[in-house]
Order: structure tokens, then sequence, then C-alpha cells
């Protein structure tokens, strides 16, 4: 009866998560919308340029449904996001989803490659570091991830292009890709961004890691388990790690979803053609479909993570394991 008990509160848990998931991306889709709806200037008329006389700035907003009230304009506009219609760019009159589908699966390849190497150099440096507390290794892990934190990560790219293209010449200074490039080459001209995000994230996730077995580690449990004669390590990977896995995988999470939603300045520094890029170019166009778009797969990518993240902190902690 416990056991049953039991997973029913965590099932309630788990379905609040994902509910609450779902009010905050709705949130978000709202202010999205009435936020760039509200930006100085006239859409119409930016549009228009020199041929903006009365009547075709009529024409047009009848055209957009700029006449129509604010709310209902995001209604339909939230009916067809639903759906899967972003709606049509002003620029160039292509379909949204058109443009952007194949610059997101550029930021994802980027982020991917990102994530794929630093998630587990930074969870092994941490693990390492945390099992030499105080010694050479760990306070030069402590150093150098504090220096890449402090530094912003236009001026990583840019140290990067200076040392590896400018000096060396082993990689090119922008990541273009073209059609018809090959395989290594597209692979060396991602190279530099993926190691700029790669520095960028690597130190966050590597000092919550070592912070959080730390302050396991002084629990009375772990005092015990040491009292019983086992290893550093063996206490470190046996009973630390799962009970400092919450607050792991919520700072995992949130660098996964900066290297979805923070590649934009890492795509604007490289020219990487992918949805940071567009939505750049799209805000100096005023393509308010476009930044729209971007801006909501970038918030629901962020949003999903970190849900994903919370339900799995729920999941892995053994405290809620055990049937009350």
């Amino acid at each position: 009866m416990g056991r049953l008990n039991w997973r029913g509160s965590m099932s309630r848990l788990l379905v609040q998560r994902a509910g609450l998931g779902l009010l905050t991306l709705v949130a978000i889709s709202a202010l999205l919308f009435f936020g760039t709806n509200m930006l100085p200037g006239d859409v119409a008329a930016a549009l228009l340029g020199q041929q903006a006389t009365p009547e075709a700035l009529h024409n047009i907003r009848e055209a957009l449904g700029l006449n129509q009230p604010a709310w209902w304009r995001y209604l339909r506009w939230l009916s067809g996001v639903l759906h899967g219609d972003f709606g049509v760019s002003l620029a160039s009159g292509r379909s949204v989803a058109g443009a952007l589908m194949p610059r997101l699966g550029n930021t994802l390849v980027l982020a991917l490659l990102a994530g794929v190497i630093s998630v587990p150099l930074a969870v092994g440096l941490g693990v390492a570091s945390a099992m030499r507390e105080g010694g050479i290794f760990d306070r030069l892990t402590s150093i150098l991830s504090l220096m890449s934190i402090s530094v912003p990560e236009f001026f990583i790219g840019y140290v990067l292009v200076v040392v590896f293209a400018a000096n060396l010449g082993w990689l090119p200074s922008l990541a273009m890709i073209n059609p018809g490039m090959s395989l290594g080459e597209r692979l060396a001209a991602i190279t530099l961004p993926v190691m700029t995000l790669v520095l960028v994230v690597l130190a966050h996730m590597l000092r919550m890691t070592r912070s959080s077995l730390l302050s396991v580690m002084s629990t009375p449990y772990i005092e015990m388990a040491f009292l019983k004669g086992l290893n550093r390590s063996t206490v470190v990977l046996r009973h630390a790690l799962p009970n400092a896995a919450a607050p792991i995988i919520a700072v995992i999470a949130l660098n996964l979803g900066y290297l979805v939603v923070g590649v934009v300045v890492v795509e604007v520094v490289f020219v990487y053609p992918g949805a940071g890029q567009l939505m750049v170019d799209s805000v100096a166009k005023r393509d308010l479909p476009l930044v729209q778009a971007c801006g909501l797969v970038f918030a629901a990518t962020y949003v999903g993570l970190n849900t994903i993240a919370d339900m799995v902190a729920i999941l892995v902690n053994p405290r809620l394991k055990i049937p009350r």
C-alpha cells in the first residue's frame, strides 16, 4: 500500500512539473508576441519603404492583419504554431518554418557536438577534483574554470581565432557551411565555434559538480562510510554522487539550454549559418514572424530541457525512492 501511494505521489509530482513547463511556455509565447509588436516603428512602413503611400499602408495592414486587435492576432498565431504553422516571412515571403528549420538543424549540430564533449568532461573533471580536494589538480581546475567563467564567450572566440586561425593557420576563422563541403571540411569549419562553447559551459558544470559533491561529503552518513574503512573514490562514486545528482543534472540542463539559446553570440562571431544568426538578421530586417518563431523555438528548448532535468532529478533522488 505504501509503495502504491509512493508511486502515485511521484506520478503527481512529475505531472505537476510537466504542467508548469507548459504554462511557462505559454506565458513566454505571450510575452514574446506582445513584446515584438510593441517595438517602436511601423512594420508596414518599414516593409514598403519609400513606396509607403496611405493606400499601400492600408492594404498591407489589411493583408497582415495589423488592423485587428493584438489579442486576436496572438490567438491566431498561437493556434497556427500548435498546428506547425509559424506564418510567412515578411522579408522573403517564404514559409517561416521552411526558413527556420535548416538553420535550426545547424544550431543543433553545433550544440550537440559541444554537449557531447563538455558534459562527460565536466562531470569527470568535477568528480576527480572532488576526490583530490585541496591538491594541485583541484587548485588548477578551480583557477582555470574561474578564468573561463570570468571571460565572455565572444572574447574566447576571438582569442581562438587569433591563435588557431591567424597565427597557426590550422583552422578557418569563419564557420561557413556550403552544401558541397565534405564531412572533414564541415568539421574543420565548426571546430572553433564548438571549442568556444565547450570552454564556456565546461567551467560552470565542472564547478557545480565539485561543489555539489563536496557539500554532500560533509554529511554524517559520508563520515560513517569513511569510518567503515571505505576509500575516498568509493565513497564519492557510490554514496556522494547519487545524492548530489539533482543539482548536477539541473546545471547540466541549464548549460545544454545555453548551448542552443545562448549560441547567438558565437554564431555571430564566426558567421555560422544557424538559428541565432538568422534571428539577428530578422531583427535587423524587422521580420517579426521570423523573430517570434526563433524566440519561441529557443524558449521551448530551454524550458523543455529544464523540465526534463527537474523530472530526472526527481527520479534519481534516493530520498524520493523510499516509500513513506
